[in-house]
């Protein structure tokens, strides 16, 4: 039986939804950092790669976006199949 290792998480989908969730929202980074509680510097180096964050700091992005986890960590599997359920 032969594993294969899953592709690799798409991060420019997830820092591309973060951008679009932001803009659509109209908000500068000033204004999500003071929703989040996250430094402002923290948000940019997210939204240009340069960092990816931690589960907490998705977590605080979510909720003062209003978007459920998934929708954000859905998209790390654009590009390629999301994996299946596990069989009984």
């Amino acid at each position: 039986m032969t594993i294969t290792p899953p592709p690799a998480p798409n991060l420019d989908a997830l820092r591309q939804e973060l951008s679009r969730l932001r803009a659509e929202r109209g908000w500068t980074y000033d204004e999500l950092a003071a929703r989040t509680g996250l430094a402002r510097r923290t948000l940019i180096e997210i939204e240009q790669g340069r960092t990816i964050g931690t589960l907490a700091t998705w977590h605080a992005l979510a909720h003062a976006l209003g978007a459920l986890l998934d929708q954000l960590f859905g998209t790390l599997c654009a590009g390629h199949q999301p994996p299946a359920a596990p069989s009984s």
